[in-house]
């Protein structure tokens, strides 16, 4: 492989700053808790109204949305909460008895609480509302805090609407660190989250994986700038493919995009129309700084090649405007969504077509997909092994406890067996570890 254009910063991991603020604040709100959060976002966001949205102001936000836009949200509610019950249908309870009388089985138990960020910032992210919230509910969290910051004296119209259509029970006028530590301590509310999702800013990123690290709550994943890349062969048409990753340089100015390509003849078209399709931008700064600071096009010899490489970078976004899509859908196997065919395009998965846009970034999708039904659901096992049954695990299980050296196991397993089988002799010896 060879590039015809390479990144000229890479993207960091946290920010050692960021970090170190984040850490400062949340042990402001550990010990000052609700003191603390007032002073946060009076700092911040010059707020100091109530944070939980009244239902009086709720509905004054609500009728305030042009009915074309609340169209517009429920049909992405009704695209996502489909694809998200459909995720929930596909986990089943079930029991087995591999071994006679060895009763095994799993339960499918929602999170009591879910606690969904939904970001400001330069826009207004009401789909995210619905991303969080709709997927929470058809997971059948029973209670739903979302969060978003305050815009002036209130939080987006638009967004509260798709938060509320979306089912939340508490809407936090509140952004920033101060809202993660308030849904994980359950200040104001009562209410502390089991599990915090959402993408947010770089703060918000750390308050979430601090939160998470100290075994207080879960969350979703550990989220960084955008990410996207197309695969693209020579069928496929260079306007398109550069509109697309100008259309994702548009998140931020460290937001990377990629192109990985086996035709020099489109990376070298591409390479002349994003500049100029940047230019074109309402605010060019923004995707011409992401393009010159973090764009790549990539040259593979073969579409195995080009497949290794995108597995490689693990994107947040894959599109594959390239033949035989089946292949690449088969093949690929580290991304957060996948976007097949000219007719997908990463925007329709962010806003309204049904996948979650909450996706893993910085090779996260290694291990993790994106949020779905799934992160709420705690997957429980159980077992009812019966008298008869101990004969047989009894006996395995002591052997193998003596094998381990836990001596402790072994003997509540021996105890069974004298109980259930009086009279009856067994061969309790000490596990001898082989010497060599």
């Amino acid at each position: 492989m060879h590039y015809l254009k390479q990144a000229a910063k890479s993207v960091e991991g946290s920010s050692k700053e960021a970090r170190a603020v984040v850490e400062q604040m949340l042990e402001e709100i550990r010990s000052g808790r609700e003191d603390a959060v007032r002073a946060l976002a009076r700092k911040f966001d010059n707020w100091d109204q109530e944070f939980i949205l009244s239902d009086a102001k709720r509905q004054k936000l609500i009728a305030s949305v042009p009915e074309s836009v609340k169209r517009d949200l429920e049909f992405a509610h009704k695209q996502v909460a489909g694809f998200a019950k459909a995720q929930r249908d596909s986990l089943k309870e079930f029991e087995t008895e591999v071994t006679p009388g060895v009763i095994l089985g799993q339960r499918v138990i929602p999170m009591d609480v879910a606690g969904c960020y939904v970001p400001g910032g330069r826009f207004a992210h009401a789909c995210s509302g619905i991303m969080s919230v709709a997927t929470a509910k058809a997971a059948g969290v029973p209670f739903i805090v979302a969060a978003t910051p305050p815009r002036g004296d209130h939080i987006d119209p638009a967004t509260c609407y798709a938060m509320h259509i979306a089912g939340a029970d508490i809407i936090l006028e509140m952004g920033g660190v101060q809202a993660i530590a308030t849904m994980a301590y359950g200040l104001y509310t009562g209410k502390p989250a089991n599990i915090l999702v959402g993408p947010g800013n770089a703060y918000v990123a750390e308050a979430k994986a601090l939160l998470s690290g100290s075994g207080l709550c879960g969350i979703d994943v550990f989220a960084g700038p955008t990410e996207s890349a197309v695969i693209a062969d020579e069928t496929a048409d260079p306007m398109t493919v550069a509109i697309d990753l100008v259309s994702q340089a548009e998140h931020g100015y460290n937001s990377p995009v990629w192109l990985f390509t086996v035709s020099e003849e489109l990376g070298k078209k591409v390479l002349e129309l994003i500049p100029r399709l940047c230019e074109d931008m309402p605010n060019p700064d923004v995707p011409l700084t992401a393009w010159n600071d973090y764009g790549e096009i990539i040259c593979s010899a073969n579409r195995e090649e080009l497949a290794r490489t995108c597995d490689a970078y693990a994107p947040e976004h894959v599109q594959v405007i390239a033949k035989d899509l089946d292949w690449w859908r088969d093949r690929l196997r580290s991304f957060g969504s996948l976007f097949l065919g000219e007719g997908s395009t990463v925007p329709h998965g962010d806003k309204c077509s049904g996948t979650n846009h909450i996706l893993p970034t910085k090779k996260a999708g290694y291990y993790s997909g994106g949020l779905n039904v799934h992160k709420f659901l705690k997957i429980c096992t159980y077992q009812n092994i019966s008298k008869q049954a101990n004969e047989v695990i009894g006996g395995a299980a002591s052997r193998l406890s003596r094998v381990e050296g836990m001596e402790g196991h072994a003997r509540a397993c021996d105890w069974r067996l004298r109980k259930f089988y009086p009279g009856r002799k067994w061969d309790f010896q000490v596990y001898e570890h082989p010497k060599f």
